[in-house]
């Protein structure tokens, strides 16, 4: 066992083309180090439907410059196979945008040198942007596919490799597992060639069209005049925003400057995450300095849009299931056509919308890569703060357009004399107070996920907060709407529970919401008092099922 690991740790020594990870492997050999070893060769950092993404680092489970080249290799293989030549016989252009993470530049100049290599034609985003300019770029340019380097809201140590085919949205089964059989065919790197040139690195034309396609975003003549503080979250939305800000008239946002510019280290925040506690905090401090109308947050890699409003004396974060009623509702106002979608997992409020507004609506899998799928869709969303406004443009989520219309949307209530809070009363006033919440564990050892799953396989709850579970699903086994994933799905007596491990991250995640009337007599103080109630007894109660 000692002697293949070293063998196999030697043999990815010889090939690995960075000094850096390298001289990091070299040591551990060294060293004799077995544990770690054991830890990095123990197989190999899975491609699927979210890509790669890991932590930094020598070996086949951790993200470098070889299991990039081998991904890189692997799409550019599966490319070739599925028809990339355009008509008139040219190579189909693969499109690379990367973030500011460690090594994403690195990455993303391996990438476009095996396309190139490959016989295909590759593009490389002039400096790293956000991802959603990416996404707009493969459909702008005609691509036949598009890479984004980027681990999102990951933590520093992390990065990670999205794939999107020629249609602009993320890939899905099958074409991850044709990707994966082709990286896994890859021998050795000394068979992939990689040249120093012969790819082209694009000027700001593409940035410029995603901006100008901004403008489909806001209504014709709307005001335009809320104030907001912005964060970037130490990542790549700061030029952007403002761009897109000062091109549509709202006012220059007030930076949060401790967190404007790129820095992969992310110095402020324990997770670049505008859901993590303590994350927003520089945003509120200086929102309480300047009072604006509102806080915007886009996540590092600018996909996710966040959005905190003063509340009683002071700042907090709207739920991502808050701001997607609010966009929803507003776009129905400006009477939009077509389908509302969202992912299994975020508030069921958004189909009492679509109903009221007599919109199609859908379900779809947690993600965006099925969201941007949909039919006709119009405007889909899910609670992880992720928001699509115009699938036209971008068939993603996108934490800039969804920036300019929530401010248009506070903009148009500040006309009005109200606020995002009185829509969101509104709203519950007309269709139940929808409550949601979340149990999220995170794991070092991703054995503990399966067992709460398998448990609450085996011995499923009747009831949760003294509500009767209605119905209980195994979502492995797919419904007549959705495809097969892995969770759990538990219809309620006035709730609904949905558990599944994290695609991105070592998280259970486990999704609540409660639906409460709002009566007449008893109004909202009592309504948000039952659901508090509620939503405090369904995680107690879960938590204890799953044994987490």
């Amino acid at each position: 066992m000692h002697d293949d690991l070293i063998a196999r740790a030697e043999s990815w020594l010889a090939e690995d083309p960075d000094q850096e990870t390298r001289d990091e492997l070299a040591k551990l050999i060294e060293a004799g180090d077995v544990g770690e070893l054991a830890a990095r060769f123990s197989g190999t950092l899975q491609f699927g439907t979210a890509g790669l993404r890991g932590e930094l680092g020598a070996g086949p489970m951790r993200m470098n410059r070889s299991v990039v080249i081998r991904a890189a290799a692997g799409l550019a293989a599966y490319l070739k196979k599925n028809g990339t030549p355009h008509g008139d016989g040219t190579a189909g252009l693969v499109v690379i945008g990367y973030d500011a993470r460690h090594k994403s530049a690195d990455f993303a100049r391996d990438t476009a040198a095996v396309m190139t290599g490959a016989g295909l034609r590759a593009a490389v985003l002039p400096r790293p942007l956000p991802t959603p300019v990416l996404a707009f770029a493969i459909r702008h340019l005609g691509a036949v596919a598009g890479v984004e380097v980027t681990a999102s809201h990951n933590p520093p140590r992390d990065n990670g490799y999205k794939v999107y085919l020629g249609d602009g949205s993320q890939i899905v089964p099958p074409a991850d597992a044709g990707i994966a059989a082709e990286i896994d065919a890859i021998a050795s790197l000394h068979d992939v060639p990689r040249p120093d040139a012969g790819w082209e690195t694009l000027d700001d034309a593409v940035l410029d069209a995603y901006l100008a396609r901004t403008d489909a975003v806001l209504g014709a003549g709307s005001p335009r005049t809320a104030r907001t503080v912005y964060t970037a979250m130490h990542g790549v939305g700061k030029d952007v925003l403002l761009a897109a800000f000062a091109r549509a008239g709202f006012p220059a946002p007030v930076l949060v400057a401790e967190q404007a510019e790129p820095d992969p280290d992310f110095p402020t925040v324990a997770f670049p995450n505008p859901e993590e506690p303590g994350a927003m905090d520089l945003a509120f401090a200086r929102a309480r300095a300047t009072d604006p109308d509102l806080i915007v947050a886009n996540d590092p890699d600018a996909d996710r849009c966040a959005v905190a409003v003063k509340d009683g004396g002071d700042w907090r974060m709207l739920r991502g299931d808050e701001v997607g009623a609010l966009l929803a509702a507003h776009l129905v106002r400006r009477g939009a056509t077509g389908t509302f979608a969202e992912s299994i997992v975020s508030s069921s409020l958004l189909g009492r919308i679509a109903e009221k507004a007599g919109l199609p609506y859908e379900e779809t899998l947690t993600g965006f890569k099925w969201i941007a799928r949909v039919d006709g869709l119009a405007y889909g969303y899910e609670e992880a703060l992720g928001y699509c406004v115009d699938p036209q443009g971008v068939r993603d989520k996108d934490g800039i357009t969804a920036a300019l219309l929530i401010t248009e949307l506070a903009s148009v209530l500040k006309e009005e004399g109200r606020t995002l809070l009185d829509l969101l009363d509104d709203l519950a006033v007309e269709h139940g107070l929808h409550a949601t919440d979340q149990l999220s564990v995170r794991v070092q050892d991703l054995s503990l996920i399966a067992d709460a799953m398998r448990r609450l396989r085996e011995q499923p709850p009747t009831e949760l907060a003294g509500l009767r579970i209605t119905r209980a699903e195994d979502l492995t086994r797919g419904t007549d709407r959705l495809p097969p994933t892995d969770g759990l799905r538990y219809t309620l007596d006035g709730a609904r529970v949905i558990v599944r491990p994290s695609g991105t991250e070592p998280k259970l995640k486990c999704y609540l919401e409660v639906v409460v009337p709002v009566s007449a007599h008893a109004g909202l103080p009592a309504a948000r008092a039952r659901a508090a109630e509620l939503l405090a007894a369904v995680k107690r109660d879960l938590s204890a099922a799953a044994g987490i």
